[in-house]
Parts: C-alpha cells; sequence; structure tokens
C-alpha cells in the first residue's frame, strides 16, 4: 500500500543498506533533504560491483543489456568456454528464472521500451555529478571520448545499428568515424591490427575505487555513519518504522533503501518485488603504461573496456552470468589479456596487478529497479548492470526526491520495482 500524497510525511531517519555508488549516492541526496542516514553494508564501500570496474561514465553508450543479438551470444556461451559473456555451469533456480525473464525481454519492442526510459536517465547523467562535485565530492572525472575499436571495418555494423538506435531513441549521439592510420594516430598504443575506429564524443570516464571513497568520505563529513561488516537478511514493518535484521541485531529507520546489488533479491522477494536480479560478474586488471593512454577504448568484439588510469591503465571486461559469492576464475583475466594483446603496443603485460571480480547487479528485463516497493517505507534502487557508474548519482538524486517529498519524479515511472 502507498500512501497517498497527504499523507505523506518526510522520513527523518534512513537507512541505506549497500555502500557501492549507488547506494552512498543514495545516502547523499537524503542528507542533502534533510534526513539523517545510516549506511550497512556486508563488506565495506564499494566492495561490489563499483570497486574497479571500467569507470566509464558514459550516458551515449548507456542503453538495455536484452536485445535479440543476446541470444546468439547465449549459443556462444555454451559452446565457448571463453566468450566474453558466458554462462557458469551451476545448477542454481535463480539464475534459471533470471534467464527465463531475459530471454523473454530479448525482443525489439522491449529494447526500444527500455530506451525510453535510458534516454530519460542519460540525459541528466552528467549534472547529477556536476551537483556533486559542486556539493563537495572529490570527484576525479576525466574528459575522454570513448573509441570503439574494430580488426574488421564490417564488425562495426552492429555497433553502429545500436548508436542508430539510440538515436531513433531522440538521444542525442555525437560520433566520428575513423581509419586505422586515423586512429593510431590519435592513440599510439594501438597497433595495426586495427582497421578502424568510431569515436563516442562527450564522453568521461573516473578511478571507481577513488570515487568510492570520495563520496564515502563526504557521506562521513555530512554526519553519516557507514557500518562495515554489518549484513542484512531481513526487511520488515513494525507499526511505523522499518527494521533491518542480520547476525549482529536490529536497526530501525522510517525508510529503508535497498542498494545491495546483485543480492538485492534476497531481500526483495517479501516486498513486492518481482523482477529477477543477479549477479552479471565482470573481471578487470591494471598493467603498467609508461606512455599514457589517451583516452578510453572499447574492442567490441571481446567486450574489453580500456581505461588510463595515471601510469597503469585498466582492462575491464567479461559479462558472467553466476552466483555472486562463487570465487573469480583465474583463467579469465588470461581470456581478456589474449583478446586485447594483438591490438596493443607498449604495454607491459607482466606487470598485471589489481585482479578483480565483482557482480554487476543486472535485472532481467534490462531496466533498473528505483522506488518504492509494496511495504510502505521501503525503496530499492539497482539493478544497473553495467550503468551503476554513469547513473547511480542521479539514481540517488531521484529516489531522495521520492522518499522525502513522496512524489515520484517521472523519470521513475518506467523504474517502478513492482512493475
Amino acid at each position: 500500500m502507498h500512501e497517498e500524497p497527504g499523507e505523506h510525511h518526510a522520513p527523518g531517519r534512513a537507512l541505506v543498506i549497500g555502500s557501492g555508488v549507488v547506494g552512498l549516492s543514495c545516502a547523499w541526496s537524503l542528507q542533502e533533504r534533510g534526513a539523517s542516514v545510516c549506511v550497512v553494508d556486508r563488506d565495506r564501500p564499494g566492495a561490489g560491483a563499483s570497486w574497479q570496474n571500467a569507470g566509464l561514465v558514459s550516458p551515449t553508450m548507456s542503453v538495455p543489456l536484452p536485445e535479440p543479438s543476446i541470444l546468439r551470444y547465449g549459443v556462444r556461451a555454451v559452446l565457448s568456454p571463453r566468450s566474453p559473456v558466458a554462462l557458469v555451469r551451476a545448477v542454481d533456480l535463480r539464475l534459471l528464472r533470471f534467464m527465463a525473464t531475459m530471454v523473454r525481454s530479448c525482443t525489439t519492442d522491449a529494447w526500444r521500451k527500455g530506451m525510453e526510459a535510458y534516454r530519460v536517465l542519460n540525459e541528466m547523467a552528467l549534472d547529477a555529478y556536476a551537483h556533486q562535485k559542486a556539493g563537495g565530492v572529490e570527484i576525479d572525472l576525466s574528459r575522454g571520448d570513448v573509441v570503439a575499436c574494430f580488426a574488421h571495418a564490417h564488425e562495426s555494423a552492429g555497433f553502429l545499428r545500436e548508436m542508430g538506435s539510440v538515436v531513433a531513441a531522440g538521444q542525442a549521439v555525437e560520433l566520428a568515424l575513423l581509419t586505422g592510420s586515423d586512429v593510431r594516430a590519435r592513440e599510439p598504443h594501438l597497433s595495426g591490427n586495427v582497421e578502424m575506429a568510431v569515436e563516442v564524443r562527450g564522453q568521461q570516464y573516473l578511478t571507481p575505487s577513488h570515487y568510492v571513497h570520495a563520496l564515502a568520505q563526504s557521506v562521513r563529513e555530512r554526519g553519516g555513519e557507514i557500518l562495515e561488516g554489518t549484513p542484512i537478511t531481513a526487511v520488515e514493518r513494525r507499526h511505523r518504522v522499518l527494521v533491518a535484521r542480520g547476525p549482529h541485531g536490529e536497526l530501525d529507520a522510517d525508510a529503508v533503501v535497498v542498494a545491495t546489488g546483485a543480492w538485492a533479491s534476497d531481500l526483495l522477494a517479501d516486498h513486492g518485488v518481482r523482477v529477477p536480479v543477479y549477479g552479471g560478474r565482470g573481471y578487470s586488471f591494471t598493467v603498467a603504461s609508461p606512455k599514457p593512454f589517451a583516452s578510453p577504448l572499447y574492442f567490441l568484439a571481446p567486450r574489453v573496456a580500456v581505461t588510463p588510469q595515471g601510469d597503469r591503465v585498466r582492462f575491464a571486461g567479461i559479462m558472467e552470468f553466476g552466483s555472486p559469492d562463487a570465487a573469480p576464475r583465474r583463467s579469465r583475466f588470461a581470456d581478456m589479456a589474449s583478446a586485447v594483446r594483438p591490438f596493443l603496443l607498449d604495454v607491459d603485460w607482466s606487470t598485471m596487478a589489481d585482479q578483480w571480480m565483482g557482480p554487476r547487479p543486472l535485472a532481467a528485463d534490462g531496466v533498473p529497479l528505483v522506488g518504492a516497493t509494496a511495504t510502505p517505507g521501503l525503496y530499492v534502487a539497482g539493478g544497473h548492470g553495467m550503468w551503476g557508474v554513469t547513473l547511480g548519482p542521479l539514481t540517488g538524486s531521484l529516489l531522495a526526491r521520492q522518499i522525502m517529498t513522496g512524489e515520484t519524479p517521472r523519470e521513475l515511472l518506467a523504474l517502478d520495482p513492482l512493475r
């Protein structure tokens, strides 16, 4: 049951479960609107998908994952253990339910509907970052047009078709086609194996771990409490308050936000949220680069993003559908390196370090879950997949407005967790 607009009372105390980019952005925005905030996490800030992903803040490339071609990758996953889109072979009923829902969403009509939701968010994403920075968050956001690289010109057809669909949805897109010689003049790290590239202009990037640290610091400086090593196993409403229970005891608040990423479904099943959320496990590592990269790169065939990170460069990729708690498959780091090695020069592969795996929280229909649940006072923010960093600050701002005013922003209507 939802409150009528006239009955809403702004919560004085808010509890945010999960301290990734999305959860901390919710906490930050709730503080901005006057709430007292406590953040709890099963581990530490950013320990899940937020810590060491690619770090692209790329509204142009922020689109729903489920679309017709993903079904072809499903076949590849069965046939090739090195596929960039893969299944971890294990009996998991939650994964089967997730995959069944995702397959039903792999239609052109569903993608267009999801893209309309993303378009509205993408247009506001960079302003949300600017607002956080103006509010004191020390964000190391850098301008960096993303260069999508192809071994053969014909391989760019799918990417250009997707960008065309983004334009058809009404979103502004600025692209430039580059020949192999043009792109090598722009980025000397690229080898002669890159025949052409597409420059996606107007994008930005950051170092995710630095951003999470700065966001957590800002929440604390504003008087917020962050409790690490505090797992929550259930949330229930008792009279006028919400109670979050875990092995270390109970915490109560006037409003609770579930922002636990790939683990969200465990807490939401009893609160009317039926869209499955599952872990799309991503891998990353860094290597030394004596000469800095000019801007982020994206290799479409192996699905690997390359992001400058000081005197090192970060490689991030893989979409592995499996349990968020399972150990990383160590061979995946070598798979990624082998896939992009032929396209890069002057990179010291012997210095591979910072190996990391994090489960990106994927909503099965490709659209984030942001808004109120069926339990009054309980909200959810998650399911962003690969776009949690791009859309995290905006998600926090919009959800905080809904929580504190009782009115749902129009931008969140398509993201209704009860859909």
